[in-house]
């Protein structure tokens, strides 16, 4: 049965007075986790933005139980905790809630390990494609053309495709999410919390300082991420592919937004030319074209 924003628990998982950036994405993302998943979430939290929202203080203003660890070890503890309820016979649901860089660069090591090894908790990670809570510099996340503190000119290389290499670590469910369609994600957090084993979410945060965009654009960025083919949501199960409803329609290419519409809202690719633009439009021809065929 489809989700109706109606029947969403009302209780407040993000309390008034954190230290969030005005349009801060992961807010919302964490926001979405508490209506999705409720009192039976266990956050592990390795340094990053969450860390600074919550003031690693008493009076956090997060009102989940929040475990925080070092940069590289969110897996790896995440996975004995949870052990440690399955021990205890208590019903939770651990999720490793952490950035692009402590996880797809300094958490990569234990990420796959706790992968390999299938353990039974749920990774999401909070892409907004630099290292933003340190003075926004790059990730093997930032994409082609973006600028950041370290990539003045631009970065040189392409976006690391992290969850097409999850999906080769043949764990039992992959997905990626964005914050502007939250019933996508939430269903996709239910679907995730019912499976046994590792789970691993990729949840697209546009990050108004980091990408330079006007706080009040949060939601239209991370949409045109979608509607240009920029961003495709799709999730597997059991390693079988599927396109999501809300990028469905985009499988038409001609039904997709200019990719330069999506870049053009955002300072940070202020310096793409249009040798860089054919590029990145070429890469999200590519993109399509592999998961099509993994969807066939």
């Amino acid at each position: 049965m489809p989700i109706s924003i109606k029947d969403l628990p009302k209780e407040k998982y993000v309390l008034p007075g954190d230290t969030a950036c005005p349009g801060c994405p992961e807010n919302m993302g964490l926001r979405f986790v508490g209506m999705a998943l409720g009192g039976k979430v266990i956050l592990v939290i390795p340094a990053g933005c969450t860390s600074i929202i919550q003031g690693l203080a008493p009076g956090s203003g997060l009102n989940f139980p929040i475990l925080n660890v070092p940069f590289a070890s969110s897996d790896a503890v995440a996975a004995g905790l949870s052990a440690a309820k399955k021990i205890l016979g208590e019903d939770a649901v651990v999720v490793a809630w952490a950035g692009d860089g402590g996880t797809a660069d300094i958490g990569f090591a234990t990420l796959s390990g706790s992968a390999e090894r299938n353990d039974n908790i749920i990774h999401i990670c909070v892409d907004n494609e630099a290292y933003m809570n340190t003075g926004i510099q790059r990730s093997s996340q930032t994409p082609l053309g973006a600028w950041t503190t370290t990539t003045v000119g631009g970065k040189k290389e392409r976006k690391k495709d992290l969850p097409l290499i999850m999906l080769m670590h043949r764990i039992p469910y992959v997905a990626t999410a964005s914050v502007a369609y939250p019933i996508d994600f939430i269903e996709k957090l239910r679907k995730a919390s019912t499976i046994r084993g590792f789970k691993y979410i990729h949840l697209h945060s546009p990050c108004p300082v980091g990408w330079r965009f006007d706080p009040m654009y949060t939601v239209t960025v991370a949409k045109l991420a979608v509607e240009t083919g920029m961003w495709i949501l799709f999730e597997s199960e059991d390693s079988k592919v599927s396109i999501s409803p809300s990028s469905r329609p985009y499988l038409d290419k001609s039904k997709r937004k200019p990719v330069k519409e999506y870049l053009s809202m955002q300072g940070r690719f202020r310096n793409v030319t249009d040798e860089v633009l054919k590029e990145i439009e070429r890469q999200v021809d590519e993109n399509w074209s592999t998961l099509l065929k993994l969807a066939a």
